[in-house]
């Protein structure tokens, strides 16, 4: 029996956390079935999510790098409360008032607000082929979401768009804040203390503005909610460490780039939502924007 390359299960295990990643916005839509509020929903997942991320810090507690200083620790909490907890209630809230299709096209354009954000604050050059891309991007965004506006002409849509593009604003922002501190953690370490940060934060924002009981629901809430913690949670954020570890980050990336197809033929199956041939196309334009936006000049 033939061996398989380290790089196919890259390959393979990058597909996987792309696919349940994608997979999210379909499990909110169907909570919100059940009128959930935004924060009960966000508060289970952390919940059912955070005593796997402390196990696994457990058991990285020994694995302590040199260097690290109280003001690493420090930013290391401003970046989890950015990336996972106010990027994932902008994200759960506009989803409210928007497809999960239109979402993930919204959100994806994550890759292009990393290359704005370092250009602005970091200096970093802005090539002619990456501002050709985001020009792309942005053109494939306007036609999906124009053909939404003709279709759906609810008053929320705009609401909704603007959540997303924050969710996707504030992600990339810690991206870019975070690519500094990984290296001095490591990835599983780092990876587990934002998100125990992120839950921490979910929970206290939970006590201060609503405190009414999350006990009472159907059995399907918390099905879906251990669904969406383990799956398309806590199993990704692990598997798209491994995967750019075997594959590199150039080559997620560009697997990364399927994510929106995933997101829409789930979308169809699971919610019966539809996309028009004009959006099909804007989510091409899209898809191949950011493609050229994260590829790495020679």
């Amino acid at each position: 029996m033939k061996k398989i390359s380290e790089n196919t299960v890259g390959v393979l295990i990058a597909l996987l956390a792309v696919f349940l990643f994608s997979s999210k916005a379909i499990i909110v839509k169907l909570i919100y079935d059940f009128q959930l509020p935004t924060v009960h929903i966000l508060l289970l997942r952390m919940l059912f999510a955070l005593p796997f991320y402390l196990v696994i810090l457990g058991v990285k507690r020994n694995e302590v790098k040199v260097g690290l200083e109280k003001k690493h620790y420090l930013w290391l909490v401003l970046f989890g409360v950015i990336g996972y907890y106010i990027a994932s209630f902008f994200d759960f809230y506009g989803l409210k008032f928007l497809s999960a299709s239109l979402e993930r096209i919204i959100l994806f354009v994550y890759p292009t607000l990393v290359v704005l954000i370092g250009a602005l604050f970091l200096k970093t050059k802005i090539t002619k082929q990456q501002i050709w891309a985001i020009i792309i991007t942005y053109f494939g965004v306007f036609l999906t979401f124009a053909s939404e506006l003709q279709i759906n002409h609810d008053d929320h849509l705009f609401l909704g768009a603007g959540l997303i593009f924050m969710s996707a604003l504030t992600y990339a922002s810690y991206l870019v804040g975070s690519g500094w501190l990984i290296p001095k953690f490591g990835t599983i370490r780092f990876t587990s203390m934002a998100m125990v940060v992120a839950c921490t934060s979910v929970i206290i924002h939970y006590l201060i503005t609503d405190r009414q009981s999350v006990l009472n629901y159907p059995a399907e809430v918390y099905q879906y909610e251990i669904l969406m913690a383990v799956f398309c949670t806590v199993l990704p954020s692990y598997l798209v460490s491994y995967a750019i570890q075997k594959l590199g980050a150039s080559k997620f990336a560009i697997i990364g780039s399927i994510g929106p197809v995933f997101t829409i033929l789930l979308a169809t199956i699971v919610l019966g939502e539809s996309i028009t041939f004009i959006q099909a196309i804007g989510v091409v334009i899209v898809i191949l924007g950011v493609r050229i936006v994260s590829k790495k000049e020679r």
